[in-house]
């Protein structure tokens, strides 16, 4: 891990860099813990609810993407929900870690340009995502992924644990 903790001493410029250490304090570290896995640990699950490392990998790259370019901006996606097969996450066989790697970096790559083009009180375009309801403005958003990358950090955590991968923080 290359990236430090973005402690709350460190010096920032405002809000928005605040989100953005963390988005890819949480997306590195995830990155890190999966890719320091065996190749055999990758499809594997070890837990009862079935998931494995690489379906958590493709999860978080789908959840930048639904709330980033399909709720925010009010992209139209081919498949906002391709994380997903039968209300499971899923991978196909033919994907790699090499790929799910570089597209979640990509798709973080793409949230940073997002964000840093505008303002935290700036809100969602209207559209599918936010089925209904009034869209959420880009704080609230980031609010939610840090959210969604912690948790799911957490349960990382453990499985590389149980994996006989890296362990901490």
């Amino acid at each position: 891990m290359t990236i430090p903790f973005p402690a709350p001493t460190v010096p920032a410029s405002g809000r928005t860099e605040v989100f953005l250490r963390y988005l890819e304090y949480f997306r590195e570290t995830v990155l890190s813990k999966v890719s320091a896995l065996p190749d055999d640990e990758l499809r594997r699950s070890r837990l009862p609810s079935g998931w494995t490392p690489l379906e958590l990998l493709k999860h978080l790259r789908h959840v930048e993407l639904r709330w980033i370019e399909w709720g925010f901006q009010g992209r139209e996606v081919a498949d906002p929900w391709g994380d997903r097969r039968e209300d499971r996450w899923y991978v196909a066989p033919e994907e790699t870690l090499d790929g799910l790697v570089d597209a979640l970096r990509a798709q973080g790559a793409h949230t940073t340009t997002v964000v840093t083009e505008n303002q935290l009180d700036t809100v969602g375009a209207p559209g599918p995502r936010w089925d209904g309801a009034q869209p959420a403005s880009l704080e609230r958003v980031l609010f939610h992924l840090l959210q969604e990358y912690a948790r799911h950090l957490g349960h990382l955590d453990v499985v590389t644990e149980l994996a006989g991968g890296p362990t901490g923080e």
